[in-house]
């Protein structure tokens, strides 16, 4: 099985599949760490905010390791904001039958009442580099993935009320 765990940043993505590799004994990889590889490495002429050319190129490269995955039978998640909303095409029926998807997304009334939270567990799990997070982008970010993922068909857990990613249903 391979779980992709998506959506915008400071969602939980890496705290979702921190609980994953916890319950199922799954391995992850986090987008963000191949990312820094390739541009670290010289690999790329992108910077970390050419977060559109980003995607394009980074799912060229994980799409072919989910199918490596899939034909070695092997289970894997994969979290990160670079996995675009059309990732079904690149795959085939008996790919995609292995394949669960989920897009985190925090309402605005969440955002509204926790935005405090939000900020004090971006480090819950890894330790980021200081930035300033900023209230309306986070709302925007938010409102583009489920936009994204209601214009695509896509599954999406909606985090509303009580934070609890034990209800996202993987």
């Amino acid at each position: 099985m391979i779980i992709l765990i998506t959506g915008a940043s400071h969602t939980g993505k890496t705290l979702l599949a921190q609980k994953l590799l916890e319950k199922y004994k799954y391995p992850y990889l986090s987008i963000d760490h191949l990312k820094m590889g390739l541009i670290r490495s010289g690999q790329t002429e992108f910077t970390p905010y050419d977060d559109d050319k980003l995607t394009a190129y980074l799912w060229n490269i994980l799409k072919e390791m989910i199918k490596t995955a899939i034909e070695n039978g092997q289970n894997l998640i994969i979290e990160g904001c670079y996995i675009p909303f059309d990732w079904h095409d690149s795959f085939d029926e008996n790919y995609l039958s292995q394949i669960k998807y989920v897009c985190l997304v925090m309402s605005e009334s969440y955002i509204n009442s926790h935005f405090s939270d939000i900020v004090s567990n971006g480090n819950i799990i890894e330790k980021r580099l200081p930035n300033d997070i900023n209230i309306e982008e986070i709302k925007q970010d938010n409102q583009e993935y489920l936009r994204g993922c209601i214009s695509y068909g896509l599954d999406y857990f909606l985090i509303d009320g009580e934070y609890d990613l034990e209800r996202c249903g993987i």
